[in-house]
């Protein structure tokens, strides 16, 4: 039933664990001798390092979501148990909650 959810999710996951590991290679990077690159490369780790972090966070929810469409609990609301709407999931594949009770 959700095979193309699947398929969806399993493409994002590859994406999401290539992103990480090109981040943690640039952040593993030599500095620049000159200091005022320095400042600009720090300033620049920091981005990445919120990328990384927000990159964990969504593979996290989509190996969630992947794990739940292999046991049959995915497209139901984790809190009230109704079926999430498909528009919901097409906009946030890795959805656990209903509109009503994610508002």
């Amino acid at each position: 039933m959700y095979e193309e959810k699947h398929k969806h999710l399993k493409e994002l996951e590859k994406v999401l664990v290539s992103r990480i590991e090109n981040v943690s290679h640039d952040l593993n990077s030599e500095h620049s001798a000159d200091s005022a690159e320095q400042v600009t490369e720090r300033e620049n780790e920091d981005v990445l390092r919120h990328l990384k972090e927000e990159s964990r966070l969504e593979l996290k929810q989509v190996r969630s979501a992947l794990k739940r469409i292999e046991s049959g609990e995915y497209g139901s609301c984790t809190q009230c148990g109704e079926t999430i709407s498909s528009a919901r999931l097409d906009a946030l594949p890795y959805a656990t909650l209903c509109i009503r009770c994610a508002s």
